[in-house]
């Protein structure tokens, strides 16, 4: 099950206009390389951790970080594949453009939801 991201929209809010790396960083609140690691798997769909640290030219240890946030944050999957000679690798997949698209529209709204509600019960009061 995903955690829920950490996004920081606030960051979004001092760009005019922010290249979708950006908005996927700040509204999934991932890093800049676990981004890049997302976009990457989108070319290269079951990848082990070897193959992408080689395509990302990054230490496996980094990647194995990088994939465990897009699984956790519902950006990538992660499946056995069973070895002809015994035991298994993990093959990482990006979900698919559309739907991580579809997730960030959703965090979005949610987020300016939570933002009007705040906007509409402001009294005037500078208690709150």
């Amino acid at each position: 099950m995903s955690e829920k991201p950490q996004h920081r929209l606030g960051e979004l809010m001092e760009q005019s206009n922010p290249p979708f790396r950006n908005v996927l960083s700040c509204v999934f609140g991932i890093e800049d390389h676990e981004t890049r690691t997302y976009l990457v798997l989108l070319d290269y769909p079951g990848s082990t951790i070897e193959e992408l640290a080689s395509v990302l030219e990054r230490d496996r240890s980094t990647v194995n970080r990088s994939l465990s946030t897009l699984v956790d944050r519902g950006l990538a999957t992660r499946d056995r594949r069973l070895l002809d000679g015994g035991g298994y690798i993990y093959q990482y997949t990006a979900i698919a453009l559309p739907e991580a698209k579809t997730m960030l529209h959703e965090a979005l709204d949610a987020w300016t939801e939570q933002v009007h509600g705040v906007i509409d019960e402001f009294d005037g009061s500078t208690a709150n």
